[in-house]
């Protein structure tokens, strides 16, 4: 049986050093091929990324708005990432919205603007972006850019926590823990934190672990501590060892 000829992959290769001879060849991939390039090791990826950005790819252009927002395989640059973050959400790509959102929301390229942040996160929420519903439920938790609502905080919370996002699942039981927008319900808290913990979110496994430890099962919440520590960011690393810390 004759052996069948492997296609190269793109990034085999450097990327040809023209832009339209990057265009031409992105034409050629399949979704699943060029999806793999878009993701691929940013310092290579990027010219192809930026390719795609240029052709008016949605996906490409917020690909390379968050390698421009993080200084991955181009130069930082917060400016030139919110720009790309538009045109995205312009086209109406809930990604880019959502991404947009967060630019308004924490004052990358453009001047912080809550109002505008919700406004876009608001847009991605009714295409049913979790990260969209997770972000917007904070403003109107919080009362920024939008009246306090907790109610609306909750349900967003929910929505997001329904369609498998952790981070939202713990919010969800923290709403049931301290009463936001739902009845106070302990049982109902410690089950979202459970589902928030297993899905990976350190916060989520930090918050279980409190409430194992105030109902006597100081074993297991020890097991869910180590594991919040270890997955925690530095600094939430460093507030947790405080709060864990024995007080004189």
């Amino acid at each position: 049986m004759p052996l069948r000829a492997v296609q190269p992959s793109p990034m085999d290769a450097p990327a040809p050093s023209t832009l339209a001879a990057r265009l031409q060849v992105l034409t050629t991939l399949s979704p699943d091929r060029l999806a793999a390039l878009l993701s691929g090791d940013p310092a290579r990826a990027a010219p192809w990324v930026q390719a795609a950005a240029e052709a008016g790819l949605p996906e490409g252009q917020v690909r390379f708005g968050r390698m421009l927002l993080e200084g991955a395989g181009v130069p930082k640059d917060e400016t030139a990432a919110y720009g790309w973050f538009l045109l995205a959400a312009s086209a109406g790509d809930a990604e880019g919205q959502n991404m947009a959102g967060r630019c308004f929301e924490n004052g990358w390229g453009v001047p912080a603007d809550p109002t505008k942040a919700a406004l876009w996160f608001a847009a991605a929420a009714e295409q049913g972006h979790a990260w969209a519903r997770y972000n917007l439920g904070h403003l109107y938790l919080d009362g920024l850019g939008v009246a306090k609502d907790q109610d609306k905080a909750y349900t967003l919370y929910r929505l997001a926590a329904d369609a498998g996002h952790s981070r939202a699942m713990s919010l969800v039981g923290r709403c049931f823990e301290e009463g936001w927008g739902v009845a106070a319900d302990p049982v109902a808290a410690r089950a979202w934190y459970r589902r928030s913990a297993e899905g990976g979110y350190f916060r989520g496994q930090y918050n279980l672990a409190t409430l194992l430890l105030a109902d006597g099962e100081a074993v297991e919440a020890a097991t869910w501590f180590e594991r919040a520590l270890a997955a925690a960011p530095p600094a939430a690393r460093i507030a947790m060892q405080d709060r864990l810390a024995p007080k004189s």
